[in-house]
């Protein structure tokens, strides 16, 4: 059971990423494998890795709020590991400015910050549109069908009003498409600026998620027929559009 910002407990979230799989998924160290007759994109990563991006996810995705203590013990029983791994992959979180750390509080997921969110915006353009390039360059027809089917999975997540599903589901498709770049230390410095971006100010916005899914149809089109400037300008669109939600927020509340 994690406690929430209001004081309540709830429980943590199942890893969607590892949810019934979770040994076979620690256990497979290639790309391409399956698992009960569906393709898995797995990578080779540590347990840490895995861990943090399994948490990645879930804050992101809004399970774990802004301010929610982060307990190494409940993290390690909900993915059947050891506590070992999960020290280590909020170590990780730390670094990259998703967990801070008190002297008591132990980890929590880190405050929002939208002084510097202008500043991130420019970031994530150059870099995802970096990302974005070389993915078009390399995808194979098996990369595009995951991706399509991420992306189906959000629209039908928008469609069921299911907020923390479709901005889990959001992660991964854009993670997926980032990871057929193959640029590991350009992926993970936009992993950085997300823990620093305010989706959860965005997808509060009535609307904002439907838009969002015409958008990310409007990405794969292009990225589908290996158009490199059309799926490039498209993320820009897709990043900028977000990012209009939160000035058009800030000005009605100021």
């Amino acid at each position: 059971m994690t406690p929430g910002m209001n004081g309540l407990v709830r429980p943590m979230p199942a890893p969607r990423c590892y949810e019934g799989v979770v040994d076979a998924v620690f256990a497979l160290p290639t790309r391409g494998a399956t698992w009960q007759g569906k393709n898995l994109f797995v990578e080779y990563r540590t347990k840490e890795e895995q861990v943090a991006d399994y948490l990645r996810e879930a804050i992101l995705a809004g399970h774990f709020p802004r301010g929610t203590q982060l307990k190494q013990a409940e993290v390690a029983k909900t993915l059947r590991i050891s506590i070992t791994p999960v020290r280590e992959a909020l170590r990780m979180l730390e670094a990259e400015g998703y967990v801070g750390r008190g002297a008591y509080r132990g980890a929590t997921v880190s405050p929002l910050d939208l002084a510097t969110s202008a500043e991130t915006l420019n970031l994530r353009i150059m870099l995802e549109g970096q990302l974005i390039r070389h993915a078009v360059e390399k995808a194979t027809t098996q990369d595009l069908q995951e991706i399509r089917e991420l992306a189906d999975e959000f629209a039908t997540a928008v469609g069921n009003s299911d907020s923390g599903g479709a901005r889990a589901a959001n992660y991964r498709f854009h993670k997926r498409i980032y990871s057929v770049a193959s640029l590991p230390q350009t992926l993970h410095f936009v992993q950085v600026l997300w823990a620093r971006y305010p989706f959860d100010v965005i997808n509060r916005v009535d609307g904002r998620a439907l838009l969002a899914v015409e958008e990310h149809e409007e990405l794969l089109r292009p990225m589908v027929e290996g158009d490199i400037t059309g799926t490039m300008f498209a993320l820009r669109r897709h990043i900028e559009a977000g990012w209009a939600t939160v000035k058009e927020l800030r000005q009605t509340s100021g």
